[in-house]
């Protein structure tokens, strides 16, 4: 079967001037992994930005699927997340490395401490966190990151990450849909150069049975997915919506054949109701 020519999906620049596709494809543990689907996307969606996470326990299953894509390394943008069990300087250096090596990858294009919470009792969040991306940006140095970053991060965290570290994050990834809209955190992270990332972009299904959003699906001749994928890319942020089936793959990635009126992005504004249906690291220090 013939692979689709290298990705013409826009992308986005981070601080460090690497571009990285504003449209990837999310992998977990939670709804089952499928070997097929990541083939499919990357062959016949033109997918070439995959997101996944030692934790989420496919890397190996991963690699196997990158293999078979025939897809060049460097045509790729891999993501994968130190989880915070190794949130020691040397054990974060391992880690990365371990998941290089269950990957068959010499480097990733993007590399995140995944929570801020260290979920070690009786060391303090903020010296842990420090650890941790200390070895990160080491990796940055060497180059088996060519991106480092983080994930779940709020403010404060990023804060103190700057005063205590010398690399400020090139990527947060967070929780992003119509119904969890951080704008205080989207606008401290463009002031600071940061480049916002949103997961679950569907609000885990919530939103594909919203009346405003099905209402938008009909005005613009879409599905309610398309919808929220397209308004997530047109805030400029880097979207990585999940699916396990072809066909939501393919209607996943069919979201730059059209635009959302200004009114409507608004309307879309408007849903916010401060909802989480992921982690919600509101409360870690």
């Amino acid at each position: 079967m013939p692979v689709t020519p290298v990705s013409g999906y826009p992308t986005v620049t981070l601080s460090n001037g690497l571009q990285i596709p504003i449209l990837g494809l999310g992998t977990s543990h939670h709804g089952g992994y499928s070997h097929d689907a990541i083939v499919h996307a990357v062959r016949q969606c033109g997918i070439r930005h995959i997101d996944t996470a030692k934790r989420y326990g496919c890397e190996e299953e991963l690699a196997k699927a990158i293999r078979e894509c025939g897809v060049p390394r460097n045509d790729l943008w891999l993501t994968n997340k130190l989880w915070p069990g190794d949130y020691g300087y040397k054990a974060a250096k391992k880690a990365c490395l371990d998941s290089c090596s269950r990957m068959g990858v010499d480097y990733f294009d993007l590399y995140l401490l995944h929570w801020p919470d260290s979920m070690q009792p009786g060391r303090s969040n903020r010296e842990t966190r420090a650890e941790a991306w200390r070895a990160l940006e080491e990796l940055y140095e060497e180059g088996v990151c060519r991106a480092i970053g983080v994930s779940n991060f709020l403010v404060h965290h990023l804060q103190q990450l700057k005063e205590d570290c010398s690399v400020v994050p090139h990527v947060n990834q967070v929780e992003y849909h119509p119904f969890q809209q951080p704008s205080q955190l989207k606008e401290y992270c463009r002031k600071e150069g940061i480049v916002f990332e949103g997961y679950c972009p569907l609000a885990k299904g919530q939103a594909l049975s919203n009346p405003t959003i099905i209402q938008l699906a009909q005005k613009y001749g879409r599905t309610p997915a398309q919808i929220c994928i397209r308004w997530s890319i047109q805030n400029g942020v880097v979207t990585i919506p999940k699916s396990t089936k072809k066909e939501r793959l393919q209607e996943n990635c069919q979201v730059f054949g059209f635009q959302l009126e200004e009114v409507d992005m608004a309307v879309m504004g408007k849903l916010h109701d401060g909802r989480h249906v992921s982690w919600d690291p509101t409360h870690v220090e």
